[in-house]
Order: C-alpha cells, then sequence, then structure tokens
C-alpha cells in the first residue's frame, strides 16, 4: 500500500494533465474559429517562438515556389486562383496575368473538354500545353482534389510536368539507336561482301587446281585411250593400261581428299593402337618417301588408343610424311610421335585426346605459309609436283574425327605437325587389313538376274559391261520410278543395284525405302560417289554401299556380300542358324 504522501502527488500530476489537455483543445477550437492571430510555442530549447498563420504558410509557399514543376490551384470549373512561377514560365505570361484567368486558355479548343473531366474525376495524363507564344508544349498533368476547408470538394491544385526534355532525350536516343543499328547493318553488309569476295577467291582456287589435276588425269586416259585404238603391241598396251589405271585411281584418290577436306565423306572410326598401326604402314612409309629418309618413332609406352577412321588415318598421316619428305630435298629425319594429353581444354576440344605429331628436319615454313597451309589447293610446290590438297585432307579428317590440327614451324628449323585426336575407350579389334595388292578371287556366278538402276548412259554402260564380265544378267533403267515399275512386273531378279543420287523425285534411299514398303524382299546394293548423300538410318545398315570410281573386283565383293547377307537373314527368319546350315 502507497504512502499517503506518494497518492496526494500523483492526484496533483494527474489533474494537472487533465488541464494542460483542456488548455490544448481550447487552443485548437480558438485557432478552428479564426479567434487566435498568433501561437506562442515554447521549443525544448526552452525558447519561445510565435508562428502567425502567415509565417505558418511561408514555409509551404517558399517550397511551392521552388518546385520545378508548374503548380497551380483551380475551381472545378478551370477558373485558376494560384500558380507558382514555373507554371508561369511554362506558359510564357507573368503570374498575376494567368492568377484569376481559366485553365482553358492554355489548351487547344478539341482538348480542353477531356482536360475538364480530368479536373473533376482527379485523373492525369499527357497533353499538349499552348504558351503565350502559340507554342505547343507536351506535358503531364496530375489534377487532385484538396481535402479541408470549407471548400472541400470545390477546389482542385494541379501539377505540370514539362516533358519537352524528355522526349528530345528520347528522340536522341531513338536517333542514337537507329545509328547503331544503320552501322551494324553497314558493317554485317561489309563483312558479308568480304566473305563472298573470300568465298568466290576460295572457289576460283578451288576450281582451278581441280581443273589443273582433273585435266592431267584426263590426259592420260584420253591418250592412252587414242593409242589403244591403233592396236599397239602388247607390251606397250599393258603400260598404257597401266598408266590409265593409276591416273583413274589418282582421281579417285583425290576426290576423297576433297570430300575429307569439306567432311562430307562418311568416316567409319574404330579403336586403332597407335604403335602397332604406324609399324604396320612401315613398308608403305619406306616405299613412299625414298632411300634418303629415315622414319623414327617414339610413342609414349602407354599411349592410348584413338577412335579414327583407319584408312583416313593412314592417308592422313602418309600425306604428312610425303609433305616432310618434299620439306627435306637432300634427306633427313622423319620421326613420329605420340602422347597422351589428358583432360584437355583447348579452344572446342574438351577430354582427353592423343597427340600425333609427325616432326622433320626440313626446310620449314614462314609465317604467311603456315597461314595458308590448310587451304585446299595452296602449295609452294612447283607445277605437277602437288596438288594442295595433303593439308587438307589431314585437317579435314581431324575435324571430322573430333579433333583437330596444330602446326609449329620457322623457316629453315623444320617443321611439327600435331594431330589432336580423341581417345577410344572401346576395346581393340584385332587387324582385319588385307594386305597390300592382294584382291579377293573374282568367282564365276550362276546366271543371276540384275536391276540395273542407273541414269547416266556412260556410267550404265560401264556397269553392265562389268556385271556381265562377272556373269550377270543385267536390266538397266534409268530411274527409281522406272525401277518400281519393273519390279511390279513379273520378272526374276535375284538383286538390286541402284545408284543413290537421281533425278525425277525419288534418290536410292527412297527406293529402297519403297520397295520395303512393298515388301519386296531382294538382295539390295546401293552405288554413290557422295558418301553425305546417304543418311545411313538403322533400316540401311545392312545395305552394302559401294563409293565410285569401284574396281571389279569390289562390285563382285559387294554383290556377294549383299547376297550372303540375304540369305542369313532368310534361313535366321525361319529358325535355321545352326552352323550345319550355314553354305560351305
Amino acid at each position: 500500500m502507497n504512502p499517503p504522501d506518494q497518492g496526494i502527488g500523483a492526484a496533483a500530476d494527474l489533474e494537472l494533465l487533465r488541464q494542460r489537455a483542456r488548455e490544448a483543445e481550447e487552443t485548437l477550437d480558438a485557432i478552428r474559429n479564426g479567434d487566435v492571430d498568433a501561437v506562442v510555442v515554447c521549443g525544448a530549447d526552452g525558447v519561445a517562438r510565435v508562428y502567425t498563420l502567415e509565417t505558418a504558410d511561408e514555409s509551404y509557399r517558399l517550397l511551392v515556389e521552388e518546385m520545378q514543376e508548374g503548380a497551380l490551384t483551380l475551381a472545378r470549373t478551370g477558373d485558376i486562383l494560384y500558380c507558382n512561377a514555373k507554371l508561369a514560365e511554362l506558359v510564357e505570361i507573368e503570374p498575376a496575368r494567368v492568377i484569376g484567368g481559366s485553365l482553358q486558355r492554355y489548351f487547344a479548343a478539341g482538348d480542353w473538354p477531356a482536360v475538364l473531366e480530368m479536373i473533376g474525376s482527379e485523373a492525369k495524363g499527357e497533353v499538349a500545353v499552348l504558351t503565350a507564344g502559340g507554342r505547343r508544349v507536351p506535358a503531364h498533368v496530375s489534377f487532385s482534389a484538396l481535402r479541408g476547408g470549407n471548400q472541400s470538394g470545390e477546389v482542385f491544385c494541379c501539377i505540370v510536368t514539362d516533358l519537352t526534355e524528355q522526349l528530345r532525350t528520347a528522340d536522341q536516343l531513338r536517333t542514337a539507336h537507329a545509328a547503331l543499328l544503320l552501322q551494324v547493318a553497314e558493317r554485317e553488309r561489309t563483312e558479308r561482301l568480304l566473305r563472298q569476295s573470300q568465298k568466290m577467291q576460295a572457289v576460283g582456287q578451288l576450281t582451278g587446281g581441280i581443273a589443273h589435276d582433273f585435266n592431267n588425269l584426263l590426259m592420260v586416259i584420253s591418250g592412252g585411250l587414242s593409242i589403244l585404238e591403233r592396236d599397239p603391241p602388247a607390251e606397250r598396251r599393258r603400260k598404257l593400261l597401266d598408266g590409265m589405271r593409276q591416273a583413274a585411281e589418282r582421281g579417285a584418290t583425290l576426290t576423297r581428299q576433297l570430300l575429307a577436306f569439306s567432311r562430307q565423306k562418311e568416316l567409319h572410326p574404330t579403336p586403332i593402337a597407335l604403335p602397332r598401326h604406324v609399324e604396320g604402314m612401315r613398308e608403305l612409309l619406306d616405299g613412299s618417301l625414298g632411300g634418303d629418309v629415315r622414319v623414327t618413332t617414339a610413342f609414349d609406352p602407354d599411349v592410348w588408343a584413338v577412335r579414327a577412321d583407319a584408312g583416313e588415318f593412314e592417308t592422313a598421316l602418309l600425306n604428312l610424311c610425303v609433305n616432310a619428305r618434299d620439306a627435306m630435298p637432300n634427306g633427313g629425319t622423319i620421326t613420329i610421335a605420340a602422347r597422351n594429353r589428358s583432360d584437355l581444354r583447348e579452344n572446342e576440344l574438351t577430354g582427353d585426346f592423343v597427340e600425333v605429331s609427325v616432326t622433320d628436319t626440313g626446310e620449314g615454313m614462314d609465317a604467311e605459309t603456315v597461314a595458308r597451309c590448310l587451304e585446299p589447293f595452296y602449295t609452294t610446290k612447283d607445277i605437277g609436283k602437288g596438288s594442295g590438297l595433303g593439308l587438307a585432307q589431314v585437317y579435314g579428317f581431324a575435324c571430322a574425327s573430333g579433333g583437330s590440327v596444330q602446326i609449329d614451324s620457322k623457316a629453315h628449323e623444320g617443321t611439327k605437325v600435331f594431330l589432336l585426336l580423341p581417345r577410344s575407350e572401346a576395346p581393340l579389334e584385332a587387324d582385319r587389313r588385307v594386305p597390300v595388292g592382294t584382291t579377293p578371287e573374282l568367282q564365276e556366278v550362276a546366271a543371276t538376274r540384275v536391276l540395273l538402276v542407273e541414269d547416266d548412259p556412260a556410267v550404265a554402260s560401264l556397269t553392265t559391261d562389268m556385271l556381265e564380265e562377272l556373269g550377270y544378267e543385267v536390266v538397266r533403267v534409268a530411274s527409281a520410278q522406272a525401277g518400281l515399275t519393273a519390279l511390279a512386273e513379273p520378272n526374276e531378279f535375284e538383286v538390286v543395284l541402284s545408284d543413290v543420287m537421281m533425278p525425277g523425285g525419288m534418290d536410292g534411299i527412297s527406293f529402297v525405302r519403297e520397295l520395303r514398303a512393298r515388301g519386296v524382299d531382294l538382295p539390295m546394293v546401293l552405288v554413290s560417289g557422295y558418301a553425305e548423300a546417304v543418311k545411313r538410318g538403322p533400316e540401311y545398315q545392312n545395305i552394302p554401299l559401294l563409293a565410285k570410281p569401284y574396281r571389279l573386283d569390289e562390285l563382285a565383293r559387294a554383290l556377294r556380300r549383299a547376297a550372303t547377307e540375304h540369305r542369313y537373314k532368310a534361313r535366321r527368319k525361319f529358325g535355321l542358324t545352326h552352323p550345319l546350315h550355314h553354305d560351305a
């Protein structure tokens, strides 16, 4: 229980607070009724300050006058009660002449109804303000009603923002953006013209190189044929035939290199054990390079197998060694090496790779030659000494295999070519390469009727002769549609030999697809000089593809393979897959 003196003190404090509250309420009522002209406020610092109604409004007036936007108060009808200096500046009239006038004066007649509607709805929007000089100033206006006072709801304020600078800045940005777009378009046009110029230069160089090399080959063949027509002696006939055959093989090699460069040659990657594979090429390299060039190898003992097309790898390695030999006219040493490059992160290559390098002790190349040496038909050799496709084939092979080529060379310091090939994770297969110079025996076949689908008359005539030489009976049609018609008739065909690229809207692939849809069950062989034309889906995996140009023994092998696989599929269909049921 509180002592008596404490209770009396608390009651006195409470009464004092109530008295001060009554005084404050009376003061507020007097201010509301207009009975007070000034208010004395004692601040926390103990200094008494006197505030009149005029001084209380002064700070707010100063704030409005310093605004960067135009401000005004107006009646619902649009009559202006007050405006600041910024608004008067905007409409180019003194403030005294603005106050008391109508807001309608500063808007076009067609815009005023909308502005009047905005006043009543306390809306905002963008309109054009008319100045005394007749200019149209883009502006943003915002209306709101003044709350409180005796005229609540009858007085409105308006804030006017001049948009001239904002729109000018936006126009400048649009102009700058448009100029930038023009610059980008002009740069792209210039780059496109440059690429077109480079393309035409490359095409001219390419066609010139092709024409030169193929004209030489055709000269050997056409000249040899003209001499054979004169019935030369047997020995000379044999030499002519050998020369013509070599020219044809060189033409086929040139085409393969060109397709490899353009990445249009279909590759068949397999695991390759580099030491064993390169050692297997020793005889080929020694015979191609000459006795004054020595080949050494330096393989890491644990070098990985690579995943690449074995034939194209051999061609690439042979091209590099031949280039190295030509760079050493007085002889020298070529070193073939390989080492592992684990977790490689270089340009677009990532993962495990094997670096195969070919190093020579020859003349080397200057910077300009290094920069261009991968271009097709670019060569520094004398006419007739090289086609300029060797390094292009290497480049195409490496890129198509998922790797790359790098060249390190300086004039008079030799050359080192790095070939990066992806590591193979698959197990190595047995070496199935056929020894050089051996061909399968050409076996006579029983009279078998072949449907030949070939649009080129000259190729069709030669193919017919080759088939007849093998003992086949040939029926030739010039289109896939004609082939469908022939197979629909009661003819006893036993095999179909079709070109891939044919006119008439149906190529060899579509022809095979249509035959299978019709239930035609015959051995089939596709022929093409352009491997990319064959999109080998699962349904074509068991159809042999014979690449042009082909020899007689290659044609015989493809036909035998097609017939054997067809017989095996037929026997498996009836469950006759026991070894006792296989052909001898």
